[in-house]
């Protein structure tokens, strides 16, 4: 079981995120699907790539909302479920993700669970557009209308983004105290 599940839960609220869903913020967003107007595309993180990657970081008051990306490589090498990717917008690295999918508890959860864009390229549109085409992605990688993410309930921006593209709270909360949005 992944270190954000906590397996006392009982019931599962999964509010489905549909493929129309995704498609129609995405067209709101005047962002399409693997269009070429997406100047963002992810790399899967690999040993050319690793340091740069390790190096982002976020400013010093959101740093009690996500791991270190050093920590996160560290659990994704752990855990080969874990899909640690670099946002690059061209050549330019603008942050990274990580994302999985985890077959227990039945049916299985696909969860979008680290996300950060470094602080020299926040306040530009770069996460909503990041969290926009990881859907996609994510979509055409697992063909699931249900994503997963949690978030702590003081990272004001990041709720407002995720409710703008449909996510809601479920009511339930991770091993680490966030509060889970589907």
């Amino acid at each position: 079981i992944p270190h954000f599940f906590n397996s006392s839960h009982t019931h599962y609220y999964t509010p489905m995120i549909s493929s129309t869903l995704i498609q129609k913020t995405l067209k709101e967003n005047n962002i399409m699907a693997f269009n070429t107007h997406i100047p963002l595309h992810f790399e899967l993180v690999n040993k050319e790539n690793r340091k740069e990657i390790e190096a982002l970081t976020v400013f010093s008051e959101q740093a009690s909302f996500i791991e270190s990306v050093k920590d996160c490589l560290q659990e994704a090498d752990e855990l080969e479920l874990w899909r640690p990717v670099g946002i690059y917008d061209g050549n330019t690295l603008v942050g990274f993700s990580m994302y999985g999918y985890f077959p227990e508890p039945a049916p299985g959860q696909l969860w979008l669970d680290r996300l950060l864009i470094d602080r020299k390229y926040q306040g530009k549109g770069y996460g909503k557009q990041a969290v926009l085409a990881l859907l996609s992605k994510l979509y055409m990688e697992y063909s699931s209308n249900t994503v997963y993410l949690s978030v702590y309930e003081n990272n004001r921006h990041a709720i407002q983004l995720y409710q703008q593209l449909g996510f809601r709270f479920n009511g339930e909360y991770d091993a680490k105290g966030e509060r889970i949005m589907v």
